[in-house]
């Protein structure tokens, strides 16, 4: 019986940052909370973090000299961690919601599709409504055109037009954004 073979070799991630040895710069430029902030050289800086049982850390490899930092690593390492986590939680996250029309959508759906989306931009979200042309309805190229331009008319006062109508194979697309609460 044949046993299974390992399919690739496990590698370890690489350190995002140099620390101790590592450190390959004649002279670093020392900050922090618990040292005297300076340009020293490598070996009396590696010295002074062994003395206080901590790390030398290169915080700004490209600056001149490199920027380093005495810490514990480990728990260095777990703020940058907690710091990208906050900026990724701050970040907006932008959901576009889709509208669909035909070349011949009468007023009643029109309409009704207008309050979905007033509704949408009011929510914060992105529109992006399209025309779908099926079949020989796409010799209608300017019904499409005066449905979008309508549309986006009647959002004026909710969101602002983001890309004009545009014909992109079948469909003619128009995006609109939310404007930004007024204050």
């Amino acid at each position: 019986m044949k046993t299974p073979r390992a399919r690739g070799r496990f590698r370890v991630p690489e350190e995002p940052y140099k620390i101790n040895e590592r450190i390959t710069a004649r002279e670093v430029r020392l900050v922090g909370d618990n040292v005297e902030p300076g340009v020293f050289e490598i070996g009396k800086a590696r010295a002074m973090a062994e003395a206080q049982s901590l790390d030398l850390v290169e915080i700004a490899p490209t600056a001149t000299p490199p920027v380093c930092k005495i810490v514990d690593y480990s728990k260095f390492k777990y703020e940058q961690k907690k710091k990208q986590k906050e900026i990724k939680a701050k970040a907006q996250k932008v959901v576009i919601k889709e509208i669909r029309f035909g070349p011949n959508t009468d007023d009643h759906d029109f309409d009704f599709k207008l309050k979905h989306a007033m509704n949408f931009l009011k929510e914060g979200s992105k529109v992006k409504a399209y025309v779908h042309f099926v079949g020989r309805t796409i010799v209608f190229k300017e019904r499409g055109v005066d449905l979008l331009n309508r549309f986006s008319d009647a959002l004026s006062e909710y969101g602002k037009v983001e890309m004009e109508p545009k014909l992109e194979g079948k469909r003619m697309t128009i995006i609109l954004a939310p404007l930004p609460p007024k204050k």
